[in-house]
C-alpha cells in the first residue's frame, strides 16, 4: 500500500466504510447513505471506475465491495479527493452481505472483470453462476439492472447463458451489449484491449 492509502484508510474507514464479517443481522444498504437509490460494485478494484461512475451520477448511492485492502485504501482516497459523499466501501465476501440483504433494495448490481476462474475444475468459484445470479437478482427492484463485463470470451459466453436462463431476467440488448458510455475504462480494460482481449458487457433488467 501506498502512503496516501494508507492514511486514507485510517482516516476514512469509521465514517465510510463497512466490515461485513462484522454484520450480525440483516442488513439494509438504505441505511448507509440518504436513501436515495443504491448501486452496488462487486469487486472495485482500486476503485477508479467506481469513484468516477459515482461523480458523474450524484442521484444515487455506490456501495462498493472489495477484499483487497490498497483497493480499499485507493478508492477511499479517491472518495476524499473528489468529496464524493454518495460512496460507501464495504471490506469482506460480496455474497455474505448481499444474503444480508432485504429483497428488492437495489437498483442496480455491478459485476466488472470477476475473476474468471478459467480452469474447469475452478468454475464453481465463478460469481456469475445460477444460484448467485438469483440472489442477486432477488435484491434487485424490478426494473433494476445486473451488468456484467469480462475479458474472457469462455467466461463472456456461460454469463450470457446463465443471464439468459434466468426467468425473471430480461436481456437489455438480446446478446451482448455495446459498450455502456457510463462504464469508465479502466487501467486493467486498457491492458486487456493491448493484449488484444474482446471486452464483453452484458445487461439484464429484472422483470
Amino acid at each position: 500500500m501506498t502512503g496516501r492509502q494508507t492514511d486514507a484508510l485510517q482516516r476514512l474507514w469509521p465514517a465510510y466504510g463497512l466490515d461485513i464479517a462484522a454484520l450480525d443481522g440483516p442488513f439494509d444498504p438504505a441505511s448507509l447513505g440518504r436513501g436515495a437509490p443504491v448501486v452496488l460494485e462487486i469487486g472495485s478494484g482500486m476503485g477508479d471506475a467506481t469513484a468516477a461512475m459515482a461523480g458523474a451520477d450524484p442521484d444515487r448511492d455506490y456501495l462498493a465491495v472489495e477484499v483487497h485492502t490498497p483497493g480499499i485504501g485507493n478508492l477511499l482516497e479517491l472518495v476524499e479527493r473528489h468529496g464524493l459523499g454518495n460512496v460507501r466501501v464495504a471490506r469482506g465476501d460480496a455474497l455474505e452481505l448481499v444474503r444480508a440483504m432485504p429483497e428488492g433494495c437495489l437498483d442496480a448490481v455491478h459485476v466488472f472483470f470477476p475473476d474468471p476462474w478459467p480452469k474447469a475444475r475452478h468454475h464453481k468459484r465463478r460469481i456469475i453462476q445460477p444460484v448467485h445470479v438469483a440472489l442477486l437478482r432477488s435484491r434487485l427492484r424490478p426494473g433494476g439492472t445486473l451488468h456484467c463485463a469480462t475479458d474472457w470470451a469462455e467466461y463472456a459466453e456461460a454469463m450470457r447463458a446463465t443471464l439468459t436462463a434466468d426467468p425473471e431476467l430480461v436481456d437489455v440488448h438480446g446478446g451482448f451489449a455495446p459498450r455502456p458510455a457510463h462504464r469508465p475504462v479502466t487501467k486493467f480494460e486498457r491492458r486487456a484491449l493491448t493484449a488484444g482481449r474482446e471486452i464483453f458487457d452484458l445487461v439484464h433488467r429484472r422483470r
